[in-house]
């Protein structure tokens, strides 16, 4: 699931070298930190966080198929 969170925030910035995703479990499943660079985050985000949305439906898409739990976190 870390690869895929990171190839289609990849596809999205300007700075796909900036892009950096830790994956870590806790109590309630799986935490996915997405890492990006300062002026790709609008872009990450969306507008209204439209993206950062559609981001955290694909994800737990996956995660349902994979009977797991997943957080999406996006940080700078």
């Amino acid at each position: 699931m870390r690869k895929l969170l990171e190839m289609i925030a990849k596809s999205l910035v300007d700075d796909p070298s900036g892009v950096e995703v830790l994956e870590s479990k806790t109590e309630h499943g799986i935490l996915l930190t997405l890492m990006v660079a300062q002026p790709d985050m609008g872009k990450v985000i969306g507008k209204q966080g439209k993206r950062a949305k559609a981001l955290r439906t694909i994800m737990k898409a996956v995660s349902i198929r994979n009977n797991t739990s997943v957080i999406v976190e996006i940080k700078e």
